[in-house]
């Protein structure tokens, strides 16, 4: 099983950036596809971005594609969410999850996930 930890929410305007961490715990994250997901007050936890174990391939929800990058450094067991042009839309409780095999956009594949962090888009 892997930990997970995530950091680097907060308060910022419209058109601001941020970059999320998502720091893991275990041997096995290397190996490992990580996704973000988001929810906001009232509505289901939804789908952000994906990337597999080795970094080369990423997918995005088309409401951020073309705003948010996903990376990883492997050798720092992390995860990032790069968010820029950030709208009020955004605003969410984000979390990193994990899972082995091939990256998924759907929250049920995977069984590690953070505590999540708050992000605020003010207008």
């Amino acid at each position: 099983q892997v930990q997970l930890v995530e950091s680097g929410g907060g308060l910022v305007q419209a058109g601001g950036s941020l970059r999320l961490s998502c720091a893991a715990s275990g041997r096995t994250f290397c190996s490992s596809a990580t996704s973000w997901f988001r929810q906001a007050p009232g509505k289901e936890r939804e789908f952000v971005a994906a990337i597999n174990f080795s970094g080369r391939s990423t997918y995005y929800a088309d409401s951020v594609k073309g705003r948010f990058t996903i990376a990883r450094d492997n050798a720092k067991n992390t995860v990032y969410l790069q968010m820029n042009s950030l709208k009020p839309e955004d605003t969410a409780v984000y979390y990193c999850a994990a899972k082995y095999g091939p990256y998924s956009y759907n929250y049920y594949d995977f069984s590690s996930w953070g505590q999540g962090t708050q992000v605020t888009v003010s207008s």
